[in-house]
């Protein structure tokens, strides 16, 4: 059996955590130029890499004995649940989030945001004729689901083709969508690589540029990697991506290119050292042992449950001109309550249907081939 690897998890945790704390500060920011943990879209950034140096190390050996059926299948069990969860979450705390800024809510008919929930059950991005709040999000009642969206559009890529690549074919796609990350994010209008939530033509761009490089980029990473050691590397990886994240606006108003030069260098270079390193540390004791495993396991559905808390805290916010400074008890509150919710669901939800569907639709395809056999 392959050796896990704990700090990852841990990681991607701590990516998630923060990314909860960047968007209550953002609810309180008047552009990015002042946003505190002012890089914390980057998480996304580093999730995808991520995911496509686990995706890599978990099926690239994977193939001789499993069908691209399979790993779809797989996949789904992964990540559809919470998907689904998400959403029922975004509507039930929908009308909690009317309000004069969001006044298109008041106007949304009970059936027609059913609809828009049923349609992110199956992860249908909906266009912008179809919003509910006025942000043109393809989930609106949820919405992260759009990094998810490109998620599986890597997964797709990956299974249908890319898994074929030689190192070689994959270094170049690497190297071009690399080039094209670098490209767009100097070029931004706003100096960042911020965006992707929507079926508007520049957001589809956004979404795909920012998905390619870094999943395919931990792909290669996996395959070519000679996994080390090295000690400590927990704590120094975490303090890495704090930093990397938290990190103020660079270059100022005048200069926003240097913003987008630092936000490709960070997805191109840091983000796959921090993740070698992680690769290459080792977890000793219970406490590190624990503390890595439990932000693994709520670092999924802390990332796609936590907007709608996010939404109702943004429109209070935005109604009353709260400062952060008065604001911060109920950024707390909203804070804490993310992280709970998750737990909840991860434990009362997640993982018996993950179990259920596992022995339901997995286990049955294992017994049947070997039956077979």
């Amino acid at each position: 059996m392959k050796p896990h690897y704990p700090i990852l998890d841990g990681l991607r945790g701590v990516a998630a955590i923060t990314v909860v704390a960047f968007h209550l500060f953002e609810t309180h920011a008047t552009s990015h130029l002042d946003q505190i943990i002012n890089h914390g879209y980057l998480a996304v950034d580093f999730f995808f890499l991520l995911s496509g140096f686990v995706i890599g190390y978990a099926y690239d050996d994977r193939w001789g004995r499993m069908s691209v059926g399979d790993f779809f299948k797989r996949r789904l069990v992964r990540l559809q649940p919470m998907v689904v969860m998400g959403m029922i979450i975004g509507a039930l705390l929908f009308y909690f989030q009317e309000s004069e800024y969001f006044s298109i809510i008041s106007q949304v008919s009970v059936w027609r945001m059913l609809f828009i929930m049923l349609l992110g059950f199956v992860m249908i991005p909906v266009s912008p004729s179809m919003d509910l709040r006025g942000w043109n999000e393809t989930y609106p009642l949820n919405g992260p689901g759009w990094s998810l969206f490109f998620e599986y559009i890597g997964n797709i890529l990956y299974a249908l083709g890319v898994r074929k690549f030689s190192k070689t074919a994959l270094s170049v796609l690497v190297l071009l969508s690399g080039a094209a990350l670098i490209h767009m994010a100097v070029t931004s209008p706003a100096g960042d690589v911020i965006g992707g939530w929507s079926l508007e033509p520049e957001q589809l761009r956004i979404g795909f540029t920012r998905m390619m490089f870094p999943f395919f980029a931990g792909l290669l990473l996996c395959r070519t990697a000679k996994i080390t050691r090295v000690k400590n590397a927990f704590m120094w990886c975490s303090l890495l991506v704090l930093i990397v994240l938290a990190i103020p606006r660079v270059g100022g108003s005048e200069r926003l290119w240097m913003n987008g030069l630092y936000d490709s260098l960070s997805i191109i270079l840091v983000f796959p050292l921090i993740i070698y390193l992680g690769a290459s540390g080792e977890v000793k004791g219970r406490f590190a042992s624990g503390l890595c495993k439990f932000l693994g396991d709520i670092s999924y559905p802390i990332y796609i449950t936590h907007y709608p808390i996010i939404y109702i805290y943004t429109a209070w916010v935005k109604d009353n001109k709260i400062s952060l400074a008065d604001g911060y008890p109920i950024a707390l509150v909203a804070f804490v309550s993310s992280i709970l919710l998750a737990y909840a669901c991860l434990k009362l939800y997640d993982e018996p249907v993950r179990a259920w569907l596992n022995k339901k639709f997995l286990l049955k395809t294992v017994d049947k081939k070997a039956g077979a056999l």
